[in-house]
């Protein structure tokens, strides 16, 4: 198939090129570059000795959207644009809505204009909030905590909607838990501008020296250690994932949404002990206090992505902290090095 990937230059939608196009699928990158860098899909075609073509521009420009969609002329599109940051969604709530929500509302209508109908969207767990059971399952109750998990619930409903009022159309949404990892190339990983809002690079950036001390947000919460507890997905896994849902897409109608998690949480301390087995070295932490609208557990049902999407998480922890710490030790500042 032919696939636009939004955001295709970022941590997720990196991986996810290569295991489109290790699948024969003929890929389009869209990206403005305001989270990624170009030399991501230089090191991409280098893994993979395949083409793509890609192209600069905001999904919020629809001129520029249009554009790319006439000249490539998708057949699906996989949505991965988008901000991500929970406390920053806070401090900016219409420039959250304004990427997240109106970004996807110009995609689905140059989406249109070219006749295609089937959409992957890269959504997050946060859209379930506060647990009233766990493992969430897919028809777990949906009460985000940030404007983040808002945005992104919103155009699973946007979705839904125009998915309901179209015969062909086919919107597969993908409920992230916690990607983390790299490719075993070490060649792309995760590589956050600034300060990183996820626990797993903000580890790698301590154990590498470019950061003092982890900091801790919270030991006081009801977990076996006090820390929060979070199901934690490899970013290959997560890349595949796509494919699946891809492949789903082509063969069904409607919108349905899809965990993609382990069904097993780790902790913080958890998480710092593993990472310090994979580098060898002690990972220095301090504690401090909680930060507002994180909850004190997640974890996934994964059955529905195991039945209908033929899809199953692979990698372990190991594989998570180690493929984590070759992508940083060999790449300490990341693509700019």
């Amino acid at each position: 198939m032919r696939v636009l990937v939004t955001g295709g230059a970022g941590y997720i939608g990196s991986h996810t090129l290569l295991e489109l196009m290790a699948q024969g699928h003929e890929v389009c990158v869209l990206d403005n570059y305001s989270n990624a860098s170009p030399e991501v899909l230089t090191r991409v075609r280098s893994l993979s000795n395949g083409q793509i073509s890609d192209h600069t521009g905001d999904i919020r420009d629809s001129a520029t959207l249009d554009a790319v969609m006439a000249d490539f002329r998708p057949e699906a599109v996989i949505h991965f644009a988008g901000l991500k940051a929970v406390g920053e969604s806070t401090e900016k709530p219409l420039y959250y809505y304004d990427v997240n929500v109106a970004g996807t509302l110009n995609l689905l209508d140059a989406m249109a204009k070219v006749d295609c109908n089937i959409i992957v969207f890269s959504s997050s767990a946060t859209v379930y909030g506060e647990p009233v059971y766990l493992p969430y399952d897919e028809a777990h109750p949906t009460n985000p905590t940030s404007v983040y998990g808002r945005s992104k619930l919103m155009v699973e409903h946007i979705l839904t909607d125009w998915a309901a009022a179209r015969d062909q159309a086919s919107a597969v949404i993908l409920r992230y838990f916690n990607p983390v990892g790299a490719h075993e190339s070490a060649r792309i990983g995760e590589d956050p501008r600034d300060i990183p809002n996820n626990l797993m690079p903000f580890i790698a950036q301590v154990a590498v020296g470019k950061r003092e001390a982890l900091t801790i947000f919270g030991d006081d919460y009801d977990t076996p250690d006090g820390t929060g507890q979070r199901d934690y997905i490899h970013v290959v896994d997560l890349a595949r994932a796509h494919v699946a849902a891809l492949d789903y897409g082509k063969r069904h109608k409607g919108a349905r949404p899809f965990n993609i998690g382990t069904g097993q949480s780790y902790s913080v301390r958890d998480m710092i002990a593993a990472f310090a087995k994979a580098c060898g070295k002690p990972i220095p932490a301090k504690v401090a206090a909680r930060r507002a609208g994180d909850i004190a557990a997640m974890q996934a049902d994964a059955q529905r992505a195991k039945d209908e999407l033929g899809w199953a998480a692979r990698h372990d922890l190991d594989d998570m902290t180690q493929s984590t710490w070759a992508w940083q030790s060999k790449n300490p500042d990341g693509y700019e090095g």
